[in-house]
């Protein structure tokens, strides 16, 4: 699990077709991501490119809801800022909270999360282990939609880690692809359920509302730069495109963060290739 990385802290809060996850991170965590898909809904990702000022984050969360997910953050930053989390300023701490949110609408039924399941979310990380599956930000999620959306079959939140040497990696994914998930032997382990002759993409019109992504968030004990964290979030892109057939559609909103927590020293290549591996199969975890 991505909490094999010491100090780091996962939390859900799970609605009835949404739900909200939040990582937790050590003080002091280096951050970066990459965003590669066509419709993304995030937040603060910008602040995380390489060259901006602030490089340490507090948590991340993932969210169900679309864009109005994001304002889960809001509960986040404030229960942060009452522990005294965040980037100091003449007017207090401002805690630092990148965000992304998969669509899930048609599966909330109506169903949004706002600050206050944010907040219940960040309290829930403190409890200890946390349930894969059809669970907090994965709760809604749905892949295997490239042959038609009336062919989907359920995603849902996966989690994994590897070990080399001191150095541990651990991955989150909330999956709710365009594509199927593929094994490490090339089978489809889940994904559309359409009869053989149906096309993929034959209609393009169900996938331009952007209602497809994938969320990534891998975390390393390791010592890295702001740099090095865009490197290995480009190489979590990598696994997800091994895992996943089709990825990284103009459809899909598809995000990768990275984290470090400065413990360590580490090969950033060698922990790059690693990484690629352990996202694929937190990915692969989010459907078994």
């Amino acid at each position: 699990m991505i909490t094999d990385v010491p100090g780091v802290e996962v939390g859900h809060w799970t609605g009835r077709g949404t739900g909200v996850t939040v990582v937790v991170v050590p003080p002091g965590t280096t951050a970066s991501c990459e965003v590669r898909g066509g419709a993304p809904a995030s937040r603060e990702t910008a602040l995380l490119e390489p060259g901006r000022i602030v490089e340490h984050v507090d948590a991340i969360v993932l969210s169900g809801g679309s864009a109005f997910g994001l304002a889960t953050a809001d509960g986040v930053m404030y229960a942060l800022a009452e522990r005294g989390r965040g980037y100091p300023t003449r007017g207090g701490p401002v805690p630092i909270v990148p965000t992304a949110a998969i669509f899930d609408l048609v599966a909330a039924e109506g169903e949004r999360p706002g600050p206050e399941e944010g907040i219940a979310a960040l309290r829930a990380a403190a409890a200890g282990p946390f349930a894969l599956g059809r669970v907090g930000a994965g709760r809604g999620a749905t892949i295997g939609k490239w042959r038609g959306g009336d062919y989907s079959v359920p995603g849902g939140l996966g989690s994994a880690s590897a070990r080399d040497g001191d150095v541990v990696i651990g991955a989150l994914a909330v999956v709710n692809a365009v594509g199927d998930v593929i094994g490490a032997d090339g089978q489809v382990l889940a994904g559309s359920s359409a009869p053989d002759g149906v096309q993929g993409f034959a209609d393009p019109l169900p996938f331009e509302e952007g209602e497809h992504t994938t969320l990534l968030v891998v975390a390393t004990n390791a010592r890295l730069t702001k740099l090095e964290c865009r490197l290995v979030a480009e190489s979590a892109h990598h696994g997800m495109a091994r895992a996943i057939n089709p990825s990284h559609s103009r459809h899909d909103g598809d995000i990768a963060f990275a984290l470090a927590t400065g413990q360590v020293d580490a090969h950033v290549d060698r922990l790059r290739m690693i990484a690629s591996d352990v996202t694929a199969e937190a990915i692969r975890a989010a459907v078994l």
